[in-house]
């Protein structure tokens, strides 16, 4: 998928990102709000990765770190553009940024009714941590 471009979100984006979150996402948060996104890009204005295709928004991924632990939140797919490699290009971003800030294990959350969700993180190397009710895989050896 030579087209996908892979980039941090601006605070030009941000309702792009919303609508896109309202199709594509599964489940709604607190933060899905303009005051919740805008404070993610104010605070880290490379944590929200957004995935185009021909100018269009197709997926994104939060890739928190806050100096201690690396947390992925919504890593969403358009509906119509899943299995094309558009969520592995988003992780491998997001891994790819914890590893230059020094980080080594990263967590996702992923809500247990997300059957399709957890098919996705399975592949891409997380697993269940049962007793954190959280996904993690390891970033360095």
């Amino acid at each position: 998928m030579t087209d996908l471009r892979i980039r941090a979100a601006t605070p030009t984006d941000l309702d792009t990102v919303l609508a896109f979150w309202k199709v594509s996402a599964e489940g709604t948060s607190i933060s899905d709000d303009r005051d919740g996104v805008e404070r993610l890009i104010a605070r880290d204005p490379e944590a929200l990765i957004l995935a185009e295709l021909d100018g269009e928004l197709v997926g994104t991924v939060i890739a928190g770190f806050d100096g201690w632990r690396c947390h992925l939140y919504r890593l969403a797919v358009h509906p119509d553009r899943r299995r094309r490699g558009i969520g592995s290009a988003l992780l491998t971003a997001a891994e790819e940024r914890f590893v230059r800030l020094g980080g080594r294990r990263a967590d996702a959350m992923v809500l247990q009714r997300n059957e399709t969700g957890q098919h996705a993180w399975r592949a891409a190397g997380y697993g269940p941590e049962e007793k954190w009710r959280r996904w993690v895989k390891p970033l360095a050896e």
